[in-house]
């Protein structure tokens, strides 16, 4: 020590301390006060700076009380110098966890407000979230004096090594970049793929993209299997689509009556059921000469998806119910057997638009 410690020396830093955690109370009430109303504005990223600030302007406060505490006390110039880079590596540590958290959120924010980025997807959060960690280990090593520069060249041998270890790994990250770069799959997108998976994207991380189906199970999928299968995507270009039913009526009905029936039909469901379209113009095509009727195709607007189950499930009942009213005839599938002197004929089992195929037997 340059000279004793006295009782002065205790009252002044007891006084810069106590002035720290006392500003470092008070700023956090302050921004408290500032994240309630940033709670009630539109956008959230207000939410997310107070949030950050909160981490780290009361540790400020703090450590910068702690650092005059210091001062005040008769240090020798190498405990005052330890002291001090103790404390500049705390509040370095501190700046770095409150910006990773403030990038990160800000990133998720900015993605989850505008359609065609990468919605909730944590593969570019994580990777900001990192770089950040990062950086702020760099300066941490820097500021203690250690030459940062050998450890950079460890890292990029050592880094060839660990690639070679985790080709799956790298491979399955840099096709989850590829897949949200290309914008051919976001999170919130219905999708099918070649081998038969279906459902949500929940998410898409730096391993693997979480499916949730509509039995509500998730299906975990690697991402470089993801980019390699044939894949459609229910939501892109846009989410509305449309969907076909194939209706066939009697051939003694007036095709021109089931036209117009079938379109008040139309009409009433996509008016009435939610996640129809109600712009949606009735579209009606005849098509075929069937053996037991005359098919046709209906055409329907849906918002999404998941929206054609419900819509399928009211159209049929609505029209099915019109044409009892109306007296229009769906003809069942039917299955005749002849019977000959000698033989039975047994027709063969054939779908609702083809011909019976009679086999006679012989009876012996």
């Amino acid at each position: 020590m340059n000279r004793a410690l006295t009782v002065d020396d205790l009252v002044v830093a007891g006084i810069a301390l106590a002035a720290g955690l006392l500003a470092a109370f008070l700023l956090r009430m302050l921004l408290r006060w500032l994240g309630k109303h940033a709670d009630r504005t539109r956008w959230s990223g207000d939410d997310v700076i107070v949030a950050a600030l909160r981490t780290v302007v009361p540790w400020a406060a703090f450590l910068g009380g702690a650092a005059s505490a210091g001062a005040a006390l008769p240090l020798t110039p190498t405990v005052q110098h330890n002291v001090n880079q103790t404390l500049t590596v705390l509040f370095i540590f501190v700046v770095t966890l409150a910006v990773a958290r403030g990038v990160a959120g800000l990133m998720r924010t900015v993605t989850q407000s505008r359609p065609g980025v990468a919605g909730s997807a944590t593969i570019f959060v994580n990777i900001t979230r990192i770089l950040v960690l990062a950086i702020g280990f760099l300066v941490v090593l820097q500021t203690l004096g250690i030459s940062i520069a050998p450890l950079l060249t460890a890292l990029g041998v050592g880094g060839l090594a660990v690639a070679l270890a985790l080709q799956d790994t790298l491979a399955n990250l840099f096709a989850g970049i590829h897949i949200l770069a290309s914008k051919t799959v976001q999170p919130g997108d219905y999708i099918r793929l070649s081998s038969g998976e279906e459902g949500y994207v929940e998410d898409i991380n730096w391993r693997q993209t979480t499916v949730r189906n509509l039995s509500n199970n998730l299906v975990v999928i690697p991402n470089g299997e993801l980019a390699k299968t044939n894949m459609t995507n229910f939501m892109r270009p846009e989410e509305q689509l449309t969907i076909l039913l194939q209706v066939g009526v009697a051939y003694d009905s007036d095709l021109d009556h089931v036209e117009r029936v079938t379109n008040e039909v139309i009409g009433e469901v996509m008016t009435e059921v939610e996640g129809a379209v109600p712009d949606h113009e009735p579209i009606i095509r005849f098509h075929t000469f069937g053996d037991s009727r005359i098919g046709f195709t209906v055409i329907l607007g849906v918002g999404e998806f998941s929206d054609q189950y419900r819509i399928k499930h009211e159209f049929i009942k609505r029209l099915h119910r019109r044409y009892r009213l109306e007296g229009i005839r769906i003809p069942a599938p039917t299955r005749t057997v002849a019977i000959q002197q000698g033989a039975v004929a047994i027709p063969q089992q054939r779908g609702p638009e083809e011909a019976d195929e009679i086999t006679p037997v012989r009876l012996d």
